[in-house]
């Protein structure tokens, strides 16, 4: 009887595309001892744009792990070594032998790839499932969660999620670690004159909490900064009557055009945006810093700044200048959704070429939004609220917002950006000639 071959393979973090060059490992799922299956989640990596889970390209047994929980990794570090059996596995795009497909970040050869909500797992020290106890359930929290959890050292079995579908996320952290109410530093009692002849009191020590930056924090601190000092940005203000967009998304609906959708505000926002790129073509382009060029581009490729547990993320509405209202709204719904849920795939989250911003939801008027990096406009909606309103000649309450557009001054002047944020206003002002002329 022959003994099957035994080997070690080591596995490296892959290529994880879209121009990303590390990730941050955010937590194992398996230990030194378990058994792997092939594409079985070992865990999950914090990129610049989301994070996903990672599939093992062996099946056999966790010898060792090789970096730590919060640990910035760069593309090619080894992960893990797993013993193998029957000889080693090829790795994946080998020239001899059967031939694998490339082994993506959240995704796998053959089967989809277990999700780790769905799948035990396995101890190594304590080998329950060996011995016929099922493992306990392991928290479900947010990656950033987890590492404000550690760091504060919570145990996430103690820590009630608020999340959708009861996810941990920062907050349940903080306030199950006592910090939800923590006084401001400097702050906890009123100021008293100092008695004659007394004694300097002590210096109490500051009450702080360090958070490590990493992932989607870390990377989006890196772009604003880069853009800020390097795009001249410029900004445009108007304050328009919204009154008939308004109306129109409630009609809308009602409309069996949008059954399964809610069309909302921002909606008709982005079309007006659409519009105004069209006579535009400026604010769908970047600066070529190679060449000093500047490059306009066909496709208006939909960036929705979305806020999440993780920080922001951007996420993209691919050709949206050839899709309809409906299928604009559902795209911009979906993509934000899955954004939020933390579903998104790096791909999903790069190659914007103009944004748009709606922190009208945050009760906010206005502001002056950064260009994300390659782009040469980001538009902000404000909140749209009551306000007193002229109409012919005569002061009404309407339905005002007030919008914002940040642009890159190499690329657009303040003449096309004042053209096409009147193109906006008008658009929010009067919608459905507008809307009507695009079918």
């Amino acid at each position: 009887m022959t003994n099957p071959t035994r080997a070690v393979e080591e596995f490296r973090l892959p290529d994880l595309g879209e121009g990303l060059t590390e990730a941050d490992w955010v937590h194992w799922v398996v230990a030194v001892g378990d058994r792997v299956e092939l594409n079985q989640v070992i865990g999950e990596v914090e990129t610049a744009k989301a994070t996903v889970e990672l599939p093992s390209p062996y099946g056999g047994t966790v010898e060792e792990l090789l970096v730590e929980p919060g640990q910035t990794v760069p593309v090619g570090a080894p992960l893990l070594r797993i013993a193998t059996e029957d000889g080693p596995a090829e790795p994946a795009g080998d020239s001899d032998g059967p031939s694998r497909p490339s082994v993506l970040v959240g995704y796998g050869p053959g089967d989809a790839p277990q999700s780790r909500r769905a799948t035990c797992r396995i101890s190594a020290d304590a080998g329950r499932a060996r011995d016929g106890d099922p493992p306990p359930a392991r928290p479900d929290a947010k990656p950033g969660a987890r590492k404000l959890a550690a760091l504060l050292e919570v145990d996430l079995d103690t820590v009630t999620g608020t999340g959708r579908g009861g996810v941990i996320t920062r907050d349940d952290v903080r306030r199950t670690a006592g910090h939800g109410d923590e006084p401001t530093a400097g702050h906890d009692e009123e100021p008293t004159a100092e008695r004659p002849h007394s004694p300097a009191p002590e210096a109490s020590p500051e009450r702080t909490t360090r958070i490590p930056v990493g992932g989607v924090r870390k990377r989006t601190a890196e772009a604003v900064s880069r853009s800020a000092f390097t795009a001249p940005h410029a900004s445009v203000f108007l304050t328009c009557d919204a009154t008939a967009t308004v109306d129109l998304v409630s009609t809308l609906r009602a409309s069996p055009a949008f059954e399964g959708v809610r069309p909302t505000a921002l909606s008709i926002v982005t079309r007006a945006l659409l519009h105004a790129i069209a006579d535009e073509p400026a604010l769908n382009a970047h600066w070529d810093d190679d060449t000093g060029e500047i490059v306009l581009h066909h496709d208006v490729h939909l960036g929705i700044a979305t806020a999440t547990s993780d920080g922001l993320k951007v996420p993209v509405v691919r050709e949206a200048q050839r899709l309809s209202l409906p299928r604009l709204a559902r795209s911009i719904a979906e993509v934000a959704d899955r954004a939020r849920t933390g579903r998104s795939t790096p791909s999903e989250l790069t190659g914007s070429t103009v944004s748009v911003t709606n922190v009208g939801v945050f009760g906010v008027d206005g502001g002056t939004p950064i260009l994300n990096p390659g782009e040469s406009a980001i538009l902000a909606v404000g909140a749209i609220s009551d306000r007193p309103w002229v109409v012919d000649g005569a002061l009404a309450i309407r339905k005002v917002v007030t919008l914002s557009l940040s642009f890159d001054h190499r690329l657009v002047d303040g003449e096309q950006a004042g053209r096409a944020l009147a193109t906006i206003g008008a658009f929010l002002g009067d919608p459905v000639p507008m809307l009507l002329a695009d079918t």
